[in-house]
């Protein structure tokens, strides 16, 4: 049943705090810092207790492994992409793993996440990322799943790789495509200007928007940022690498999971890393 997957991960608050731990599905050195050892990053971060911890299918035994039924909720990574590195190589692709929804259930998955990816002048990564949400809506809805789609407008790679373009007339339309392909949960990078996120929350129909949390940045910057995402609507965060990257990813999980649910201050939630 989808609408009890969904209580899984948005709680009594209604809101959802999903820490993403899939980079090394990406095949990107870079992105592997804080997570060589996933059975101690996931142990850590679920200790500090989000409300889910997005994974692929290889290294999501390990949070269904806990013991005790209050482990965070499993968000299932189901697609692949090779264009984070630069150069880019000669092709691109970006295709969905195979049974991606007989995976899911077998894992006791909550929701399965998928891209949307647009990068500039490759129109075929695009298409192989439509055709990704196409295939999973339909088995989405015959097993109750839950689909979040990761709407993801991203700057030319030769500046540097895994650049978002924070520009918010590109976000707009592809998040909206996002919605009309069946979307459930949408998953969106925040603009240049965080006080405008509310247009992203309109066009998106009342489907609940989680905002992806982008590359590493202070704590001040990132707690703040998140303080007025929240503000301006939005339903929760996916952060990655602020949480896992950090010093202290329990404590910047508490402080993030205090904004998210129980509206903290900044103030506050800097008090939870002490």
């Amino acid at each position: 049943m989808k609408q009890a997957r969904m209580n899984r991960l948005f709680g009594t608050s209604g809101n959802c705090f999903d820490v993403a731990i899939d980079h090394g599905m990406f095949n990107e050195k870079s992105f592997l810092g804080g997570i060589e050892d996933m059975a101690k990053a996931i142990d850590v971060v679920a200790g500090a207790a989000p409300d889910a911890i997005q994974l692929p299918p290889g290294t999501a035994p390990i949070l269904q492994a806990r013991p005790g039924k209050d482990r965070p909720a499993l968000v299932l990574r189901t697609d692949i992409a090779n264009c984070y590195g630069t150069p880019l190589p000669r092709r691109l692709f970006s295709e969905v793993i195979e049974r991606p929804l007989d995976q899911a259930i077998r894992l006791d998955a909550a929701c399965v996440v998928v891209n949307l990816l647009m990068l500039p002048e490759q129109p075929e990564l695009y298409a192989a990322c439509v055709r990704n949400v196409n295939r999973l809506k339909p088995l989405c809805e015959d097993y109750g799943m839950p689909l979040m789609v990761e709407p993801l407008v991203m700057q030319d790679n030769s500046k540097g790789g895994y650049m978002v373009d924070g520009d918010i007339d590109k976000i707009l339309p592809l998040v909206r495509q996002a919605v009309e392909l069946g979307a459930d949960i949408i998953k969106a990078d925040p603009c240049d200007d965080p006080t405008e996120y509310a247009r992203v929350i309109e066009i998106a129909q009342s489907v609940p928007v989680l905002v992806r949390g982008g590359g590493k940045v202070s704590d001040e910057e990132i707690l703040s940022r998140t303080k007025v995402l929240m503000e301006q609507g939005a339903r929760g965060i996916v952060y990655g690498r602020n949480v896992i990257h950090h010093d202290n990813p329990a404590g910047m999980t508490a402080a993030l999971m205090a904004i998210v649910h129980d509206g903290a201050s900044v103030a506050d939630a800097m008090g939870r890393l002490a």
